[in-house]
């Protein structure tokens, strides 16, 4: 990659150091979780974590793991900062983001480290622009304790099944209720909106679900307004894991494929707006 060559970049000592041939890889799982302008980056020698808070009631993190990258280098156990996600983006499609096939912008971002800026270097066509975004004390993130021991209830679904139950549910609603049980329903989505409420079911032998594990019936209130970020990531998703634990906590885990066709993990956690008697 041109650059790799580059001196600049190789004189300085950075903590950490991070390639890609296509920036694309990086901004696109970035997009999936940009609700709110900053972001905390938490690189360790497995690969990038990044991590957006609504009000402690809703968390999104991406998970970039090292092997994405062509290069990752990390001098630190753990490196940590915070950065403005937006200007980061606008930097990673400063030279407009190119779809074109075989044209992509090259990506080299260094760290030196606490008080210093993070440096990105792009390419495209020859022409390299230099970056750099202040960067920030990283903040500690909201440890909303979601543990896999006190998971009652999962799901695996493809995509496409939850794309269609948000296109036919009614999202004027101020909240998604989320029912999980053993027996029927198995697993609904209920909206209550202008035009009345809806319910969406999935049988539990559906084509479209690849996992069904439920213990419990439980049904869950999540506000919508915390929710709507996450179908940026449902988007680009190709499968869906729904679990909710034994205080009724949600994580939605998206499998994100990249344009070179690699693995990465969208998680959001979302705290549950109000308690729901069974009916």
């Amino acid at each position: 990659m041109p650059l790799s060559t580059q001196s600049q970049a190789d004189d300085e000592p950075y903590v950490l150091v991070a390639s890609l041939d296509n920036a694309r890889n990086l901004s696109n799982i970035l997009k999936s979780i940009t609700f709110k302008d900053h972001a905390i980056f938490s690189a360790t020698p497995n690969g990038l974590k990044v991590t957006v808070e609504d009000s402690k009631c809703m968390q999104a993190n991406a998970f970039i793991q090292a092997d994405i990258f062509q290069e990752f280098t990390i001098k630190e156990d753990l490196v940590g900062f915070q950065v403005n996600l937006t200007v980061l983006l606008d930097c990673l499609n400063i030279f407009g983001g190119s779809t074109v096939q075989g044209v992509s912008t090259a990506l080299r971002m260094c760290y030196r480290g606490y008080g210093y800026p993070l440096t990105l270097f792009l390419e495209e066509g020859g022409v390299v622009t230099v970056c750099k975004i202040n960067t920030q004390e990283p903040e500690e993130p909201v440890d909303f304790d979601f543990c896999s021991n006190n998971v009652t209830n999962k799901v695996i679904l493809l995509s496409e099944s939850l794309k269609e139950a948000f296109s036919e549910l009614d999202m004027t609603s101020e909240v998604l209720q989320i029912t999980m049980s053993p027996s029927q329903p198995y697993f609904r989505l209920s909206t209550f909106g202008n035009s009345g409420n809806a319910h969406y079911d999935y049988p539990k032998d559906s084509e479209m679900m690849e996992l069904f594990r439920c213990t419990t019936t439980q049904t869950n209130r999540y506000k919508m307004s915390l929710l709507k970020p996450s179908t940026k990531a449902l988007a680009l998703s190709c499968k869906v894991s729904v679990r909710t634990d034994s205080r009724g906590f949600l994580s939605l885990q998206y499998l994100v494929r990249n344009d070179d066709g690699q693995i990465c993990f969208v998680e959001y956690y979302c705290c549950p707006d109000e308690e729901v008697e069974e009916e």
